[in-house]
């Protein structure tokens, strides 16, 4: 078996990275590069024919043809050809975002992300992610409303926005927000909402920001109205403007964990599990005991 491991890793990424012995390299047996979150198409091997030279050859022409207007098709097979290098740039070289940003500007269009994400998991991503969120949402609100304590009392503030714009949108949104305190998370750790007159002074947290979601709202605008801007912040860099509600946005967001092969945030493991686990029937079998027991309730 040792030989037959020995053979695959020069035909193999994923194994050649992993090698312990290239110890003179940059990969050591504490830098394991492996799936964390059940990616099917963790580290694949660049397509027959393709090499580091040919395929940084397509990046260039990406970075002219993300200019040009009315070319999402040519940019889609361009980043279809390029998913190999690219991830691995992602996974073994871990530029800065800002870097890598820089350096792959389409995939950081909402079309992109889904299409990354659907590249690394087989699953749809925005389809799949409301489809799930929306079959979900009468029992998660029925479920969460039942919370006790304090929590309840923060679930039953976040839910009364129902009553002020009975919308999918707001629905949606507070469905999320709920989900989080019930399990005893801080939607507002990830959720940043400021009002349009303050949103520059606001902006020396925002570039603090290891991973977040902004909603600026206008001083004085009604619940029905929509915000002035959503948008998403890695690493204190805008990955997004304008998106179109909040729960678009954390779908995205969550697009983009896989896509950038980001951990979750610690303070909000549970939430983004149950998105994992629960929502997008990511690798089910093996839920946390909070997670179970909610997973539970809404199956009662």
């Amino acid at each position: 078996m040792a030989n037959y491991r020995s053979s695959l890793r020069n035909i193999t990424s994923e194994l050649s990275i992993n090698s312990m012995k290239r110890r003179g390299g940059h990969t050591s047996p504490n830098q394991v590069k492996k799936p964390r979150k059940a990616e099917v198409n963790f580290l694949p091997d660049y397509p027959v024919g393709e090499n580091q030279e040919t395929l940084e050859n397509e990046r260039l022409e990406l970075l002219s043809e993300v200019k040009k207007r009315d070319n999402n098709q040519i940019i889609k097979v361009k980043m279809d050809k390029t998913f190999a290098y690219r991830r691995k740039e992602v996974v073994v070289d871990m530029p800065s975002i800002a870097e890598f940003q820089s350096r792959w500007p389409a995939l950081f269009a909402e079309s992109e992300i889904s299409a990354e994400f659907t590249r690394i998991t087989t699953i749809p991503l925005m389809s799949k992610f409301m489809s799930e969120l929306d079959h979900h949402s009468a029992k998660l609100s029925r479920v969460c409303l039942k919370k006790g304590g304090v929590a309840g009392r923060k679930i039953a503030e976040i839910m009364a926005s129902i009553n002020e714009n009975d919308t999918i949108a707001t629905r949606r949104a507070c469905n999320l927000k709920s989900l989080a305190v019930y399990l005893n998370e801080d939607p507002e750790k990830l959720i940043k909402e400021y009002l349009d007159v303050n949103f520059d002074n606001a902006q020396s947290e925002l570039d603090m920001t290891a991973l977040g979601i902004y909603v600026i709202k206008h001083e004085g605008a009604d619940a029905s109205d929509p915000p002035e801007d959503v948008g998403i912040i890695v690493e204190g860099v805008v990955m997004l403007k304008h998106i179109g509600d909040l729960a678009c946005a954390v779908a995205l967001l969550f697009g983009l964990i896989y896509n950038l092969n980001l951990s979750y945030p610690p303070d909000l493991k549970y939430s983004f599990e149950f998105l994992q686990k629960v929502l997008m029937g990511i690798d089910t079998h093996r839920l946390s005991n909070k997670v179970q027991v909610l997973k539970n309730k809404l199956h009662e």
